[in-house]
């Protein structure tokens, strides 16, 4: 495959606009507005039920930093199980030391736990203290690909440090930009880093569908899903600039 397409699906629906918009792989991800976490047993099922696309459940059980107790780190190996009984094809991890440092010992466990199914770094990356140490340390766990934004809080803003990624990475893990990657951008990104994978929320919110509302809760009950004309535009732009 001369690149990878990957798209964050926060509900069911995106699943199916990501297979038929050629979306290389799914994050399969809970609660945007706490940037992820895990879905549930039920989500996941479902997910690998309806598409046949590369599923990847992010294991994260809680939004805010990524320093774990004993029992969520519990919680992430059991989760790392249910998605090996449903079939994914791999899992989205991350976690850190109190100081900034990967944890390896720990991340290793989550690693050997997803039992050959391929684990992706997530942008837990983003607040390491030294990525290029830590970008040694989780090659040396057995993850395939690292998500960062080149730990600034968008892909342009931080595209000096993926580029330098790519290059230290070389052939051994990939380096997958994500955060504000759109068709508008995604080929200047590519030429710059020489990056080979790409991940994409192409987020849009979607209105209720509900004919009644309580007007009185004042609330508008809209909910993020995949914008398939993003993905298709995104796909169309990658399809030219690697053939």
């Amino acid at each position: 495959m001369k690149y990878e397409l990957e798209v964050i699906a926060f509900d069911l629906n995106s699943c199916i606009i990501a297979a038929e918009n050629g979306a290389t792989r799914i994050e399969l991800c809970a609660n945007p507005h706490e940037g992820g976490t895990t879905p549930s047993f039920g989500m996941i099922k479902e997910a690998r039920k309806i598409s046949a696309t590369q599923l990847f459940p992010i294991i994260r059980p809680r939004g805010g930093d990524f320093y774990y107790s004993s029992h969520e780190f519990n919680s992430m190996l059991h989760d790392i199980q249910i998605c090996h009984d449903l079939g994914c094809d791999g899992v989205v991890i991350g976690m850190l030391k109190k100081d900034g440092t990967v944890d390896i010992e720990k991340n290793k466990e989550l690693v050997d736990a997803a039992k050959g199914m391929e684990v992706t770094f997530h942008r837990a990356f983003d607040r390491v203290n030294d990525p290029f140490i830590a970008l040694e340390q989780i090659i040396s766990i057995g993850c395939k690909r690292i998500l960062t934004s080149g730990l600034k809080p968008t892909v342009m803003e931080g595209i000096e440090t993926l580029k330098e990624l790519v290059n230290l990475a070389s052939n051994r893990i990939k380096i997958m930009p994500g955060s504000g990657v759109r068709s508008n951008n995604v080929i200047q990104l590519a030429e710059y880093t020489n990056a080979k994978s790409f991940h994409s929320s192409a987020r849009k919110v979607n209105d209720s569908a509900m004919i009644f509302q309580n007007l009185e809760m004042k609330e508008s009950l809209t909910h993020a899903t995949l914008d398939a004309d993003e993905v298709k535009g995104l796909k169309n732009k990658l399809d030219i600039y690697f053939s």
